[in-house]
């Protein structure tokens, strides 16, 4: 009996022992229709392929070689079909071109397809049928080469089904990418979008411009320092952080992907996220500036190309040609989006451009440089896709729109009778945090959890039929602002690329987020035996808390993202294992404790526990009255928020975090009778790519009659740069003294290394 991987074993408990078929038919996406039926068919040394193309047997090597490595044999392919043991495919011309047909019976396997897609995708599905230990790297002893009898007709409900790398913000190699490819076509997904362009590297070779990888794919490194606090980059200063892919390795890479069924596009950025190309061929703005390309983030985006140039579309013609020799994709990505045009503004030829053009402004400009560039693009047999932006000023003729900033996007160009591909950064932007921000790792922003992935869908109710037939599918993008490694890439992309792929293949009839859930862990443990290092989230608690300061009370929910999980608790120092109360309703909580809490499965705990410290203090539901008013953005739960025992979380939009913007926080804390104190807590929070530090100094002062103060410490924090997101207690000592007013005042760093405004935060002010 081979052993479960621990990484997954609690996983696998939270199927229900009484869903066999489901358990057996655990594929993901879920196909169209399945009939599971008694029996089983077995692959052994002796199973036969009956393959009549070389195509059709290049697919088979694919499943052929995870027996080689799992097993130590694989099937062969022969000429002659036997009278049973075999995989055989048939072709059918009536079927749709990604469909395909499996027929398993005890004797053989028959995969009936129209052309290669169809069979890439019934081997897929035989392979997730198989023993997860199929995908073991080395050989398993003691399983069961076996898969149900099963009958499935299967097709995708959109045709493009896709995931957006950006390899521009962090690089990732060409191993990488073939990688991505594999778990791609295992999902049925047949789309990968590579975001090459962007300010902060240019990630494709492009000959006849040597210099935009010579100096537009390397940026000084930064790495130690948050995105968006990093400095301006002197533009003499050389890059030593990046790197590119070689035509050639392009040309790999599209090869492998086509034996795979899967589309790579290209991203060449126009006119904005371009600062990469600048930065080598300054000629190419406005103004002819010289800029280093930027280390981190860049806002607003300035330093675009000049639309009245002519050099301008000569540089951007010559790029093109390359690309179409290098990806024979149907689309060419163009981007469009987030274009400052104040520099169009003031540009003698831009101004000539619009006056020559008869444009009424800079909007009209852009749709201009947009249509120039997709009659360029259409006239080598292209068609464009760009980011929602092109809609402005006009969209282009024949141009395909990517819906990011919401739905209206899509719903806007399918009414103008184009096509459109939905990815609203609500669902689709993987660069999102999917599990509590204090457990995750430093992350964009947003909350895009797996389920809320699942509850994704292309087509909007407010599109009519005839706008819906305009919807050619979906994709996630995971943008690699603060994505530095593949581990990482890998944690942000898995498992919710499996709820995507289920969302863009399934029929929107058979989703159900149950069932889904009950196929998801064996999926998991395929992605254990394939080293890939997916995130565990979706099954981590999560609390929300409540206070009611009249009682001196605050109650604690407690969630994860799955149905009627079963989660257990415990307070203060009581034994989890067998001391834990079952969770049905909010907890009432009225004195200071520790609060863990953990999933359950035959009355054990399983997976990660749950802990929060919960602490009542002096300055609980006391009044606070404070010099400088905390910023309007940031007001978290009130007056009392700084008093009121709940806590805030690395996600600063929760609700519970004031703040002061350059200001200093000055507070006078009411205790309303004489009492014994020797501490004061203040805690906070620092996320400098969002603008948020440290205090640099804490003061606190105490009086008794509110006029009169005498300071008891003082504590000093200077400033360190910090790439991470950071909750901190500042703790003040002093001797035990009895007062009733406490008065703390925190200084703000002012500004920024880069210049900016910075922010204080603060949830919460602990005096004992």
């Amino acid at each position: 009996m081979k052993i479960i991987n621990t990484s997954i074993a609690f996983f696998l408990l939270l199927i229900s022992t009484s869903v066999v078929a489901q358990k057996e038919i655990a594929i993901i996406p879920k196909p169209s229709s399945v009939e599971v039926k008694e029996g089983k068919f077995e692959f052994s040394r002796e199973t036969k392929i009956i393959a009549t193309t070389a195509s059709q047997k290049e697919i088979a090597t694919a499943l052929m070689s995870k027996f080689k490595s799992a097993t130590g044999w694989q099937p062969e392919f022969s000429n002659k079909k036997p009278k049973n043991n075999y995989i055989e495919f048939k072709i059918d011309k009536n079927l749709n071109r990604e469909a395909y047909q499996l027929e398993v019976t005890s004797k053989s396997i028959v995969i009936t397809a129209n052309e290669n897609a169809g069979f890439i995708y019934g081997l897929e599905s035989i392979r997730q049928l198989l023993p997860t230990a199929i995908e073991s790297k080395k050989q398993v002893a003691n399983v069961n080469w076996v898969i149900p009898n099963v009958s499935i007709k299967d097709e995708p409900r959109f045709q493009w089904r896709g995931l957006m790398l950006d390899l521009s913000r962090h690089f990732f190699n060409k191993s990488y990418v073939l990688e991505t490819i594999d778990r791609l076509a295992m999902l049925k997904m047949n789309v990968l979008h590579l975001h090459l362009v962007d300010d902060q590297g240019w990630r494709i070779e492009i000959k006849k411009y040597p210099k935009l990888t010579e100096i537009g794919a390397w940026r000084v490194d930064q790495e130690n320092v948050i995105w968006n606090a990093r400095l301006t980059v002197n533009p003499d200063e050389k890059g030593t952080y990046g790197g590119f892919l070689t035509q050639e390795e392009l040309k790999e890479i599209i090869k492998y992907a086509g034996t795979k069924n899967i589309q790579v596009i290209p991203e060449i950025e126009m006119p904005a996220h371009v600062s990469s190309a600048i930065a080598a061929y300054p000629e190419l703005t406005c103004f002819n500036q010289r800029i280093g390309v930027p280390s981190g983030g860049v806002w607003p985006i300035t330093d675009i190309y000049c639309a009245g140039k002519e050099n301008t579309f000569e540089f951007l013609q010559d790029v093109i040609d390359e690309v179409v020799t290098i990806f024979p994709s149907k689309y060419i990505h163009i981007g469009g989006d987030e274009a400052t045009k104040t520099n169009w503004e003031k540009c003698p030829h831009c101004q000539k451009r619009m006056q020559d053009e008869g444009l009424k402004n800079v909007h009209e400009l852009q749709s201009y440089f947009i249509k120039r560039m997709e009659k360029y693009i259409n006239s080598k047999g292209k068609k464009v896709i760009g980011w929602d932006e092109i809609l402005e000023g006009g969209l282009a003729p024949d141009a395909t729109v990517m819906s990011w900033q919401g739905n209206e996007g899509g719903i806007e160009a399918s009414k103008q009778g184009h096509d459109v591909i939905m990815t609203p950064q609500s669902h689709c932007y993987f660069d999102h945090y999917q599990g509590p921000q204090n457990e995750e790792p430093l992350a964009f922003g947003g909350y895009s959890p797996l389920s809320k992935v699942y509850q994704f869908d292309p087509i909007v109710d407010a599109m009519s039929p005839e706008q819906a037939k305009h919807v050619l599918g979906g994709q996630a993008n995971l943008w690699a602002e603060y994505i530095p490694t593949t581990q990482q890439s890998e944690y942000m992309i898995f498992p919710r690329l499996g709820a995507m792929a289920e969302v863009l293949w399934s029929p929107k009839e058979a989703r159900n987020w149950n069932d889904f859930t009950t196929r998801l862990p064996l999926l998991l443990e395929r992605y254990d035996y394939l080293g890939i290092n997916y995130s565990k989230s979706a099954y981590l608690i999560s609390a929300v808390s409540a206070a009611n300061l009249d009682k001196k009370q605050i109650k604690v929910a407690l969630k994860n993202e799955f149905p009627n999980a079963d989660i257990r608790y415990v307070l203060d120092n009581k034994n989890l294992d067998n001391q834990a109360i079952k969770y049905s309703d909010s907890i009432a909580i009225q004195g200071t404790t520790i609060l863990k809490a953990s999933l359950f499965k035959n009355d054990k705990p399983v997976g990660k526990v749950f802990t929060d410290s919960i602490q009542f203090h002096n300055a609980v539901g006391h009044q606070l009255t404070f010099k400088t008013p905390y910023n309007k953005n940031y007001k978290g739960d009130g007056n009392l928020s700084l008093a009121n025992i709940i806590r805030g979380s690395k996600n600063f939009h929760d609700g519970q975090w004031q703040a002061w913007l350059e200001d200093d926080m000055e507070v006078v804390i009411d205790l309303e009778k004489m009492q014994a104190i020797d501490q004061v807590i203040l805690g906070s929070l620092e996320n400098q790519g969002s603008g948020i530090y440290f205090p640099t100094e804490i003061k606190v002062f105490i009086s008794t009659d509110g006029k009169t103060y005498k300071k008891v410490g003082e504590i000093t924090h200077p400033f360190a740069t910090n790439s991470k997101s950071e909750l901190k207690n500042f703790k003040i000592s002093f001797e035990k003294t009895i007062t009733r007013f406490v008065k703390v005042i925190a200084t703000n760093l002012k500004k920024s290394p880069k210049g900016d405004s910075s922010f204080l935060f603060f949830d919460e002010i602990l005096i004992d």
